[in-house]
């Protein structure tokens, strides 16, 4: 299994970015996806930015990004995407592709692989 992401990057506020995961090893047209970030603060696990189904019809994000970021698949191409826009410094983070295992709650999933992470920096 392996899972690489790309299009980080440095951008200033209000800014776009799109991450790209490719995924490759496994099934990806019959695996949830999400995107996360390494907890703010001392929280314990990651935070879940977002994440999508494997038959794209239901997806979540967390509460900082809704309405600013999208998540989105492309089974064809076995990439699973993050469309970021109007980005805040607070989105700074580095961003890790994850494929999903289970649903614990409506805002964390337990994930089995993760690849290396793009990093994403908003400053002026």
């Amino acid at each position: 299994v392996q899972l690489v992401e790309s299009g980080g990057g440095m951008v200033q506020p209000g800014g776009s970015l799109r991450l790209s995961c490719a995924a490759s090893g496994f099934t990806f047209s019959n695996s949830d996806m999400g995107w996360v970030r390494p907890a703010p603060g001392t929280g314990p696990g990651p935070e879940w930015v977002s994440y999508i189904n494997y038959g794209d019809d239901y997806t979540y994000y967390v509460n900082s990004v809704k309405g600013r970021c999208t998540i989105s698949r492309d089974n064809a191409k076995n990439t699973l995407y993050l469309q970021m826009n109007s980005l805040k410094p607070e989105n700074t983070a580095l961003y890790y592709c994850a494929r999903v295992i289970r649903r614990l709650r409506h805002d964390k999933y337990e994930y089995d692989y993760w690849g290396q992470g793009t990093q994403v920096t908003v400053s002026s």
